[in-house]
């Protein structure tokens, strides 16, 4: 059992050997529709409303002579956003505030039985751009557990990866966030 000292006090780890034994192992795959035009366009719109948003989104003449060559997505399209192609009738919300042991529990384990959770943050990388006809797939894994103690006791740290590829095996996206248990 890992041990740490906090003001004479000891904490006892919430990492368990069985916790530790999904460490790198893949959480969730997604597979999007095929992106499509009206996909980007939309998502452009919204993002740069009252804007007009700019023409590599939605204009092909402009996005023809532009440096990508065509239309693309704004980094932040989420192929995603509404449902899924594969599996059939995945959600893509999550609910790791409404159970805190979610992240385990999705891959039949117990949770170390903390009572809350938040958003620790979020580090995202782009490649590629998304086109139309791109199929994304997505692939979440579990990255990495830390602790440290805080003012209400031991913080549990949960780093998750997930990096997205097109059909022809380039990245478009990779992140890396944390979900702060205690």
């Amino acid at each position: 059992m890992n041990e740490s000292k906090k003001e004479g006090a000891t904490l006892c780890s919430h990492i368990t050997d069985e916790m530790r034994a999904l460490v790198g192992r893949e959480m969730r795959r997604w597979v999007s529709f095929p992106v499509s035009s009206s996909d980007i366009r939309r998502w452009a719109i919204a993002v740069y409303y009252p804007e007009c948003p700019p023409g590599r989104f939605w204009d092909a003449e402009a996005a023809a002579v532009s440096r990508y060559r065509g239309i693309v997505a704004p980094e932040d399209f989420n192929p995603f956003a509404w449902m899924v192609a594969q599996p059939k009738g995945q959600s893509t919300m999550a609910a790791v505030a409404d159970n805190p042991d979610a992240i385990e529990n999705g891959l039949h384990a117990a949770g170390p039985g903390l009572k809350h959770a938040l958003n620790g943050g979020i580090n995202i990388a782009y490649g590629v751009p998304m086109r139309p006809g791109d199929v994304i797939t997505s692939v979440m894994t579990l990255a990495e557990y830390r602790e440290r103690p805080g003012s209400l006791g031991l913080m549990l740290f949960t780093s998750i990866s997930t990096v997205w590829t097109n059909q022809s095996g380039e990245i478009a996206k990779t992140s890396l966030s944390t979900v702060i248990r205690y």
